[in-house]
């Protein structure tokens, strides 16, 4: 069984739980998520498979899961973005926050998300068991596509979107 990490509001570890239970009873637990750029400053967006146990069929950024325990979030993003995208490239934590939302199949996220970025050009190889499709594009034409249809978009990257477009556009001054 699976296992996450469960933490304080300071990400202080304070047990261990199965990833459905935690979800079920909406328990504060370590997670992470990851904004793969290209060079021409495009977001690489997945689109989750149908069959994963929330949020399925649904956009999010490039890569999202828990670390295991006594594993960094570094590593778990970095082992993440490789089994989900097969893409490897060093990655850097650029904020973190929490937040808590209901999702399908009465479950919920709550979750002290770390963020994290990176910059990618090469060949995508998607896990199909977690990834169903994805796609590039710009802060503007995602931001676009989130006001038409927000419904179609992960909880957790409606929260994170606007704070690493705020770093994306800061870097480009």
């Amino acid at each position: 069984m699976e296992k996450v990490v469960l933490v304080d509001r300071n990400d202080n570890q304070i047990g261990l739980m199965g990833k459905m239970e935690a979800h079920e009873k909406a328990l504060l637990h370590r997670a992470f998520s990851v904004f793969i750029f290209n060079s021409n400053g495009e977001m690489l967006l997945q689109k989750r498979a149908v069959t994963k146990y929330h949020c399925g069929g649904m956009w999010a950024n490039t890569c999202c899961s828990h670390p295991r325990e006594h594993e960094s979030d570094l590593d778990a993003a970095t082992r993440r973005l490789k089994e989900e995208m097969g893409i490897e490239t060093p990655l850097s934590e650029i904020f973190n926050f929490i937040y808590k939302a209901e999702l399908d199949k009465n479950l919920t996220e709550h979750e002290f998300d770390h963020v994290f970025v990176g910059y990618y050009d090469g060949e995508i190889s998607l896990n199909k068991a977690e990834v169903e499709d994805y796609c590039f594009g710009t802060i503007e034409e995602i931001n676009e596509k989130i006001q038409l249809n927000p419904s179609h978009y992960t909880p957790w990257f409606l929260i994170a979107f606007p704070r690493v477009s705020e770093w994306w556009k800061s870097k480009q001054l």
